[in-house]
Formats: C-alpha cells, structure tokens, sequence
C-alpha cells in the first residue's frame, strides 16, 4: 500500500521525522563500506532477541543486503549497548508509524527522559561517537551504495530491503551518514521512507508484542541466538 503525504501532512511528516538529535554531527566520510569501516560487516543472517516489558521480539538482521548496519546492530547488541535502554518514541497518531529506541543513554538513569533520543555509541576504544553511512541496496546491484539517499520512481519496487511492516531500520539526524545505535521498527508499510534510512533487518517473532509497546518502556535485554 502506497502513501502519499499532502501539503496538510508535510509539518507533520517533519515533525515525525526519525533525528537522532544528537550531540554532534557525522564526519564527512571519503570512502564507506565494509572495506573501509572499523565494524565487521555481517555476511549472512543473524537473529537477535529482545525481551520488552511487553514480551519478547525476535528480528532478523539482513547481513546480504545490509551487511554494514546489520554488522553494526549485531555488535552493539554483543556489547551490551541495548540493554536497558528505553523506547523513547512511539508513534501511532494519525496512523501507525514507529516504535523507536536503542538511545544508550537512555539506560543511564542519570539521564532524564526529555534528553532520551540525543545519544550515540561512544567507541571506548576512541572515546568518540560511531557513526555509520546511509546503506541502500537495490534488488539489481551487487552491491549496496553507501553514503547518500537514493529515489526513483516505484523505489519500493526496486529495493532489496523495502520498509515494509515490521522492517527495522537505523535512525539517524539529518545527515545521512550519522546513524549510530538508534534504530525503529515500522508499525506500518512506510515507503515515503524508502531510500532514506538504511533498513537492516525485520521482525520475525513478537510483532504483536511490538504493537504493544508504548513510549516509556524499557528494552530489558537484546542478546544473539543465531551468530
């Protein structure tokens, strides 16, 4: 089903819009890619395991067509970032959109709520933000391209990974190069974001559970059952 946002829906489409807000902004990357990131890049599937207040939620990382994000989550979960972090946003109104969280300062209870959502993975071995580039793969690349957002007509046709219901993508702020830890889940098909985030993975297990969640409740757990 395909959505078409009028000139009344725009500000809110703005509004809604999936920012990291985060402290400090994506360098300027000259070259992206497994070949040159620090992250190991996923080839193949993983599944992960994320116990909610609402239940358990299985997704599947896509390590084909998104092997830099979906190595990147996988990472992040082996490490622990997720746990206790908090879904600070959850919108529903006017229609389904996102569950979204992974903020790791969210688990820090020194943090209060209204900073939830500005927050990035600090390397500890640089004591900086990581950040990964926009990642899109369309059905008849080899591979997928890094760094910019891509459009065409009927996108969702041609990409690897569509944002289809259930499908798990990173969040990031306005550069498309800053994504870090953050990451949603479509509650709904969501193609007027096709292109423009970087979709790594999808929810096989739990999408009931995840229609439950509310903005506030807390990511307990996130481990790995198939490496």
């Amino acid at each position: 089903m395909t959505r078409r946002f009028t000139s009344v829906l725009l500000p809110l489409l703005v509004a809604l819009t999936l920012t990291l807000q985060a402290c400090s902004s994506a360098p300027t990357a000259t070259a992206m890619g497994c070949s040159s990131s620090s992250v190991a890049c996923l080839n193949g599937s993983a599944q992960v395991a994320l116990t909610t207040e609402r239940g358990k939620v299985v997704i599947e990382l896509n390590g084909q067509n998104a092997p830099l994000s979906a190595g990147n989550f996988l990472d992040l979960t082996q490490r622990g970032v997720y746990d206790n972090t908090v879904f600070h946003r959850v919108v529903r109104e006017p229609s389904p959109f996102v569950v979204q969280g992974g903020d790791p300062r969210s688990s820090d209870p020194q943090v209060p709520p209204a900073q939830y959502g500005s927050g990035n993975f600090i390397d500890p071995d640089s004591n900086a933000p990581r950040f990964i580039p926009l990642e899109v793969k369309l059905k008849a690349d080899a591979e997928p391209s890094y760094g910019a957002p891509i459009s065409s007509p009927r996108l969702s046709e041609k990409l690897a990974l569509p944002h289809s219901r259930g499908a798990v993508a990173m969040a990031r702020a306005q550069d498309p190069n800053s994504a870090s830890a953050q990451f949603y889940i479509a509650l709904s098909d969501l193609p007027e974001l096709d292109g423009r985030y970087a979709v790594f993975g999808r929810v096989i297990e739990g999408m009931d559970v995840v229609d439950q969640i509310r903005q506030g409740d807390k990511l307990t757990k996130a481990v790995v059952l198939q490496p």
